[in-house]
């Protein structure tokens, strides 16, 4: 599947991608699993022996989604930082039908493969929230802790917001620079802001994204953190906040005061995970 608009701009995103990589400010490995979806590309830092950590990034995102945080994750946890198929990372360009078995299976391939055989603990960030409650409500046996960050799928997404961010995006460079400063707030870094604009110039994210029943969301039965921003201006966090709340009462809520990037979330993210360890 073409996950980019052309191969040459593929190809200046891993590039520089691979850049980033050399500048991680933790010693660290890489490690390809094979799935059945295709070879997943997975960063791996931390203690060897620590608790393991698996972290999934966001739409148009990788590895590097952990970047800022790394010193402190790796402090508690060995971090498998597994970059998801069709994204523009270094997985596969596999794109299977979200909602389906397909992405459990997947992950199950990828775990196996690094030999993760106890419960792990989860970390999942957007649209990595979505793959973390989708792979935690099929294989919750699978799971210890479950960490999301302003989840996907759970409240939805504000239609008019993203036709306006659409329209930005085709008006050039410039309308994309807007278009990723309004849709993660005013707190993300430039150097952030410049990787998506390159990311965003030439890749084609997913559009649609399934919204989860409550029966699905009632099978977290490990202990789940919730962290989701007031002014994220790309999901219906009000909602999120409320439907964890009723469904899922076990569930630690918490709404902070910040856009859809929550970077700065992370060490109580952290703080959650490792504290089941």
């Amino acid at each position: 599947m073409m996950i980019y608009r052309t191969t040459g701009g593929g190809e200046q995103v891993e590039q520089k991608y691979q850049e980033v990589l050399e500048r991680w400010p933790v010693p660290a490995e890489r490690v390809l699993v094979p799935t059945r979806e295709g070879e997943t590309f997975v960063f791996v830092f931390g203690r060897a022996g620590a608790p393991p950590l698996v972290a999934i990034h966001g739409s148009g995102a990788n590895a590097t989604n952990w970047m800022a945080n790394a010193v402190e994750m790796a402090e508690h946890h060995r971090v498998y930082a597994v970059d998801v198929i069709g994204e523009p990372g270094l997985s596969a360009p596999n794109r299977p039908q979200m909602g389906s078995e397909a992405y459990a299976r997947w992950l199950d391939d990828v775990l196996t493969g690094l030999g993760l055989t106890s419960p792990v603990a989860l970390m999942g960030m957007s649209l990595g929230g979505w793959f973390s409650i989708d792979y935690a409500s099929r294989r919750p046996e699978r799971v210890s802790r479950l960490a999301l960050l302003t989840p996907a799928g759970v409240g939805k997404r504000p239609r008019g917001l993203l036709l306006k961010l659409l329209a930005m995006t085709l008006a050039g460079e410039r309308g994309l620079r807007k278009s990723v400063k309004a849709a993660l707030g005013d707190d993300v870094q430039p150097e952030v802001v410049d990787a998506l604009v390159l990311i965003f110039k030439h890749f084609k994210p997913r559009m649609r994204i399934p919204t989860f029943t409550d029966d699905e969301l009632r099978r977290l039965t490990m202990p789940v953190s919730v962290i989701v921003g007031d002014r994220d201006p790309m999901l219906d966090t009000a909602t999120t906040a409320q439907r964890f709340r009723e469904v899922l009462p076990h569930a630690s809520v918490h709404v902070v005061a910040a856009g859809h990037d929550l970077t700065a979330q992370v060490p109580a993210a952290i703080a959650f995970t490792a504290s089941g360890t």
